[in-house]
């Protein structure tokens, strides 16, 4: 038997979803930098606490080992290594890539919540007999790392080392010693 969690009227799930939306509004709308990035981290934390809701506890561990504890953390070394001047008070002015892009995100989420209120979410593990003889979602996460995606999933943590190696050597300011040469 199949699991399916029926959360859409719990009360923690629109406490999330506000703090995914604040948490959002948070990232954009801040003037420093570094608060869009603790905001981001507050986003990521809410959808991990989703995750738990759903019953989904290893996307949910996922989502904090990788997403909170690597990505943001990564995001505010970056952000603290750039030492960007705090007192540049200039307006800019809103430009035509501006309202295009704004109407294009606008004509985007219309489209999303039509689609999200047109979309049946009721699934019935009875009509499909198997969902009731499947694996379980780690097992099968497990099994495709661990067998055919073995390669790439390691050519990439080999990628992303590498690239946080070059960051921390760009952004890193060394101060040459100076040799007399006399």
């Amino acid at each position: 038997m199949v699991f399916l969690p029926e959360t859409i009227n719990s009360p923690g799930l629109y406490f999330l979803d506000l703090g995914i939306l604040l948490g959002g509004l948070g990232v954009v709308f801040f003037g420093k930098i570094i608060y869009s990035a603790l905001f981001l981290g507050i986003v990521f934390v809410c959808v991990a606490l989703l995750y738990l809701l759903l019953n989904a506890d290893f996307l949910a561990a996922a989502q904090i080992l990788i997403y909170v504890g690597a990505i943001n953390v990564l995001i505010v070394f970056a952000i603290m290594l750039v030492n960007k001047p705090e007192n540049e008070t200039t307006q800019k002015k809103r430009t035509f890539g501006d309202i295009l892009s704004g109407i294009s995100v606008l004509g985007l989420f219309l489209f999303l919540i039509i689609m999200i209120l047109n979309t049946t979410w009721i699934q019935n593990s009875s009509l499909n007999p198997e969902l009731e003889n499947s694996f379980q979602s780690v097992d099968i996460i497990g099994i495709h790392l661990l067998t055919d995606l073995l390669l790439p999933f390691e050519l990439l943590s080999i990628l992303l080392l590498v690239a946080l190696v070059g960051a921390i050597t760009i952004a890193r300011k060394e101060i040459s010693p100076k040799i007399d040469k006399n």
